[in-house]
């Protein structure tokens, strides 16, 4: 898994270039973390900048949406936002394993299809297409079994374009997973600019983001340069151009297995590490009656799912909100 942050900016016009794209891949994201940014020109003078960052990294103190905001200082992005008007913010979990990670899609009374059940292309860095791809199958079988005809999913989707494309790409993630940014960067090189992706080799790491926290102590504690407020903001101000809306008293969505492991267990070994993956600032430790207390401002949640993947305990499940919220 990654998460996703995304900012949709209003630029000048000499500024803006309809239909330009720029990828980026590394910085600022150091040591024990991978990732890539994008910059989109759209129509209207609006460019959505973001960063993707692979939620495998090791460092408790790494603060993904710090990161971003670090991103927009960079000469080849400051270049288009400086002087620009920042309109909207938001983020999420993106299921990114390829093919070796993708979900069983059919299942009694429903289907898990698109970027949800994990069919994002991510040597190509692209989804849209194949989410599409993956309707129509389901709407070919959903038609097949509607009109009593025997059929399986799994063989209408390995038989199709769908299948073909992300079988091609399915070492891309697995091999920067298993083997770390530069090794994994090498071998997708080789099997695909010089095998054309051929190889008969399968790369699988079995691996949870949640296990890759190396503890507090012997990990470096990461600073970051306070917002100015120009390019980069605090998380407060982000949520306002977020769209999330909440009724205040509904019940909290974000449901503990134990109430005693964020400070009992994750606070002693990784300084809580949910203080800083949450892109909204939905988890605090706090000072209350003079002890330490773990809140919950389940009404700031983008509902990205990121607490749910990546809490070393496996601690947090996140629930649908009331009334739909969101």
């Amino acid at each position: 898994f990654a998460i996703g942050f995304k900012e949709i900016w209003e630029v000048d016009t000499d500024k803006h270039s309809s239909g330009d794209v720029l990828h980026t891949i590394g910085w600022p994201l150091n040591q024990g973390t991978s990732g890539g940014g994008f910059l989109y020109h759209f129509s209207d003078n609006r460019i959505a900048v973001g960063l993707i960052v692979d939620l495998n990294y090791n460092n408790p103190h790494h603060s993904p949406f710090q990161e971003f905001q670090q991103y927009k200082q960079h000469p080849k992005i400051k270049q288009f936002l400086e002087f620009g008007k920042r309109v909207s913010y938001g983020a999420r979990a993106i299921t990114k394993g390829g093919l070796h990670s993708l979900v069983k899609m059919d299942f009694d009374g429903g289907m898990i299809i698109g970027c949800d059940a994990g069919t994002l292309n991510p040597g190509k860095i692209k989804g849209s297409h194949c989410a599409l791809q993956s309707g129509i199958l389901a709407a070919e079988y959903v038609n097949n079994v509607l009109n009593e005809e025997v059929c399986d999913f799994d063989d209408i989707f390995k038989s199709s374009a769908l299948y073909k494309e992300l079988h091609k790409a399915r070492n891309f993630s697995s091999a920067l997973h298993k083997f770390g940014f530069y090794g994994g960067s090498i071998y997708n090189f080789i099997e695909s600019n010089i095998f054309r992706n051929k190889l008969p080799i399968e790369i699988k790491d079995d691996k949870q983001d949640c296990d890759s926290l190396k503890p507090s102590k012997d990990s470096k504690i990461k600073s970051y340069a306070a917002p100015d407020n120009v390019l980069s903001f605090d998380i407060t101000s982000s949520l306002f151009l977020s769209g999330t809306n909440h009724e205040e008293d509904q019940p909290v969505h974000l449901k503990l297995a134990d109430a005693k492991i964020p400070l009992d267990y994750n606070l002693e070994k990784y300084d809580e590490p949910a203080q800083r993956y949450c892109p909204a600032g939905v988890y605090e430790i706090i000072e209350k009656d003079g002890s330490d207390y773990f809140q919950i401002n389940a009404p700031n949640c983008l509902h990205c799912k990121t607490c749910d993947i990546k809490d070393p305990a496996q601690n947090i499940t996140w629930t649908p909100p009331e009334g739909g919220g969101g």
